[in-house]
Formats: structure tokens, C-alpha cells, sequence
């Protein structure tokens, strides 16, 4: 009989092996991306991400017979701790071919390391936490991933289920036509009414985010970030250190008329969006490298994006009912192609925030994908 074992990652050549352990798991799924190794290798590096200042983490490898077959990380956030409260514990980075005994394995090594360590209750996936990749794809199967998002096959909800966890939370991505104001497809009137109200009478004005004063920018996106997502389910305040290592992996991607700040005329915060272009449609054809040809690929591929993910959109409390989020709406009607193709995808959103999902209804959205965060009594 073949053997299996789970055995914790203790390398920076079992990091890799880690980080590649996907592209054995989704050799056959035709939408999976692969993500690029040197990128997973730095968000995974304990002396770069300062996730890893506070927050104890442990990476395992599933292998059998010396292949790999899945992997999983565990970890004990302090901050989730501290703004969450009760005594829980995360798992994330999980994948698994189609077979139980890797999927229980995996997870019941990741439930008893926490109850080892105490923890009640886990959580997962999040890969590290709900401001990066979360949750298991349980539908959507037919549509490619969009950049920092996760793909799964039917089979992971099966196994996670099965392997005594229940719902927690879904999250939602809305598919918009970015393009529908040039079609002549207009939005909802309530949200032009309330995005007109920002400029009239609250002199609110939108400008694009400066690629050259970036450090800048993204500490008034952390500002608003923190703020607005304050009360959501599962949230933990994003550190300054996170915004900005995050902000260097992203430096390629970010395109200026994607990246929004609201403000008022004294220079005040009211509201910020950040959207990235579908990178992923350039990775699928770099298999993960950035050598020989990777670079190519990326350099002619990014020109001709026609996807855009809205990452996070939010609005400060004090300006919550002044009509920002709904300028920032339309703003990023009005920054499509000339040609208007350009489609896109916002999220994740949770299920239960009415006003967000509402407002993506009305302007035309379609929920496409569902994602599901987990729990299990430990």
C-alpha cells in the first residue's frame, strides 16, 4: 500500500516545494491559474511579511509515496485575537487532490496542532487572513480565477464538509459590465443622484492614486481600510507594514486610473478604491516563471487586459451618507475603454452585507462565484 505522510515544512527548498505543491494538485483543472513561485516564495518568507510579527504559523506538506498530494498552513493571530476575541485558531494555503485520506489527514493535523496550543475553535481557509485569498470556490467552477482570488474544484467543498466543518460565512464576487454606460446601459438613478450629491454639495472630488507618491497613497487607503471594514465579519485591522509589503507585490500590477481617493477640498479622506487589472490573464501563460520568457509575456499580455477586479471600495464612517461610495461607482463606469469591453469582478462580499450587495445589483451586477469560510469546534 502506498504511504502517506504529513510532515511540517522546515526548508527554504521545502518552502518551494510548498508553494509548487498546486501546480501537482491542478495539473488537470483547465481554469487554475498558477500563481508565480518568486512572489509566493516572499509572501511565505518569515523575514518579509510582517503577518509573521504577529502571528504563529506553521506550513505542512501532504505527500505520498514522496509526491506531493496537498498542503495546509495553520496559524494564531494575535491581532485576530485581539479584535475578534474568543480563542480561535485560522488554517489556510489548503489544497488536496481528490481523496479523503490527504484532505482528513491534512486537516486533522491542522485541528490538532491548535488544540494543542489551546484553541477552541478554527477557522479557514485564509491564506493568512480575510485581507488576502479566502475561502473554498463553491460555485463558478466554468469561470477563470481573477487576480488574488481562489480556484477550487467541486471536490473541495466535498471533502471539507465531510471532514466535520460547517459553514461559516460565504462571500460573494458580482460579475459588473464595466463597459454598460458607453453601451448606453445606465446604472440604477439613485446612484447617479447620490454620486452627484457628493459633488454638490459636499465638494467631494475623486483623483486617481499617484504612482510616484505611493507610500503616500497607501497609507490614506490604509486609513479608510481599516475604518470602513472595522465592523465586518472576520475582519482584522490591516498593519502599516502589511499595507506596505503588499503594496510593493503590487507596484507592477496597480495602474493609476484603477486606484481612487475621495476627498474633500481641505485634502480630508472621505473614501478610497483600489482595482487591479486580471493579471491572471497574463500568469496563465507563465506557467510560474518569471525566466526565460515570463517576463515577455507579461510585458506584451498586461496591455491587453480586459478585466479588472475591484479589490476594496470604501467609505470613512463620518462620510458613509454623503453619496462617496456611489461616485466612486460610477468613476469606475466612466474609466473603462473607450471600446467599452472591459468587464469585471468585485469582491469577496459577504453574504450579509445588504447595502453592498444591493448596490452591485443595481448597478447591473450578477453574483457569478461564491466563496466558503469554515468553522469547526475543536
Amino acid at each position: 500500500m502506498s504511504s502517506l505522510t504529513v510532515r511540517p515544512v522546515s526548508s527554504r527548498r521545502e518552502l518551494k516545494r510548498f508553494v509548487k505543491t498546486p501546480f501537482a494538485v491542478h495539473r488537470d483543472h483547465p481554469e487554475w491559474v498558477p500563481p508565480l513561485v518568486l512572489d509566493r516564495m516572499q509572501f511565505l518568507d518569515r523575514s518579509r511579511n510582517p503577518y509573521f510579527d504577529h502571528a504563529e504559523v506553521e506550513l505542512f506538506i501532504a505527500e505520498r509515496d514522496g509526491e506531493p498530494v496537498g498542503r495546509i498552513s495553520v496559524q494564531i493571530d494575535e491581532r485576530w485575537d485581539e479584535y475578534r476575541g474568543g480563542n480561535d485558531g485560522q488554517f489556510g494555503f489548503f489544497e488536496t487532490i481528490d481523496d479523503p485520506e490527504v484532505a482528513n489527514a491534512l486537516l486533522d493535523t491542522a485541528c490538532e496542532w491548535l488544540a494543542d496550543r489551546g484553541r477552541k475553535k478554527v477557522y479557514g481557509p485564509m491564506d493568512f487572513t480575510t485581507n488576502d485569498e479566502v475561502g473554498i470556490q463553491i460555485e463558478g467552477f466554468d469561470i477563470p480565477p481573477v487576480i488574488l482570488e481562489n480556484c477550487h474544484q467541486p471536490y473541495f467543498q466535498k471533502l471539507v464538509e465531510a471532514s466535520g466543518f460547517t459553514k461559516a460565512m460565504d462571500l460573494l464576487m458580482w460579475h459588473l459590465e464595466m463597459g454598460r454606460l458607453k453601451k448606453g446601459l445606465e446604472f440604477h438613478p439613485a446612484i447617479h443622484e447620490a454620486a452627484q450629491k457628493s459633488l454638490d454639495e459636499h465638494g467631494i472630488t475623486i483623483r486617481k492614486m499617484r504612482r510616484k507618491d505611493l507610500p503616500s497613497e497607501m497609507a490614506k487607503f490604509h486609513e479608510v481600510y481599516n475604518e470602513a471594514w472595522g465592523d465586518n465579519w472576520g475582519f482584522v485591522p490591516i498593519t502599516r507594514d502589511e499595507v506596505e509589503f503588499h503594496a510593493k507585490s503590487l507596484k507592477l500590477v496597480l495602474d493609476e486610473d484603477w486606484g481612487m481617493i475621495a476627498e474633500t477640498a481641505d485634502g480630508t479622506v472621505a473614501g478610497a478604491a483600489l482595482t487591479l487589472p486580471d493579471i491572471n490573464q497574463v500568469l496563465t501563460k507563465m506557467n510560474g516563471r518569471v525566466l526565460p520568457a515570463g517576463w515577455l509575456h507579461f510585458l506584451r499580455g498586461r496591455k491587453k487586459i480586459d478585466v479588472v477586479r475591484i479589490l476594496a471600495l470604501g467609505v470613512k464612517k463620518d462620510f458613509q451618507h454623503t453619496g462617496v461610495a456611489a461616485a466612486l461607482y460610477v468613476r469606475h463606469m466612466q474609466t473603462t475603454r473607450p471600446d467599452g469591453v472591459m468587464t469585471g469582478e468585485a469582491g469577496w462580499i459577504l453574504e450579509t452585507n445588504e447595502s453592498m450587495n444591493r448596490a452591485l445589483e443595481g448597478m447591473g451586477g450578477v453574483v457569478t462565484k461564491k466563496f466558503r469560510v469554515y468553522e469547526k469546534e475543536l
